[in-house]
């Protein structure tokens, strides 16, 4: 079952195994209003946890989207490219952006728990 973890800046990872399924959360896209644009990074590029790797604009603005995890892109959600609306309809599911190998899974217990992110955001 996979697990998932936030950012305080609002980037999610569903981890399964070694791998890393990361977005913008639900919260992320309410704030942008509707997406147009989406840049995904090269598969095989090596980020560092915090590290710039998307970006995602919207009819408001750019926001770049920054790794949560150390590791190297595998997959990039390349349907985004014709349909970018996906992050706004599904955030959290079929608007994921890319996939990381996670190089150092230890960072994966310093982002937050579901229930942690729900307990950050009431506090906005």
């Amino acid at each position: 079952m996979a697990k998932s973890r936030y950012t305080k800046d609002h980037e999610y990872a569903r981890v399964e195994g070694d791998i890393a399924t990361v977005g913008i959360s639900e919260y992320a896209q309410e704030q942008l209003g509707d997406v147009v644009y989406v840049e995904l990074p090269d598969i095989g590029r090596k980020f560092a946890r915090g590290d710039d790797a998307a970006v995602v604009e919207s009819v408001k603005a750019a926001s770049e989207v920054y790794s949560p995890l150390s590791g190297e892109v595998v997959e990039v959600n390349s349907a985004l490219a014709d349909s970018p609306a996906q992050v706004n309809a599904d955030a959290e599911g079929a608007g994921w952006i890319f996939k990381l190998r996670i190089s150092k899974e230890s960072e994966v217990g310093v982002l937050m728990t579901e229930a942690d992110y729900k307990t950050y955001l009431a506090e906005l």
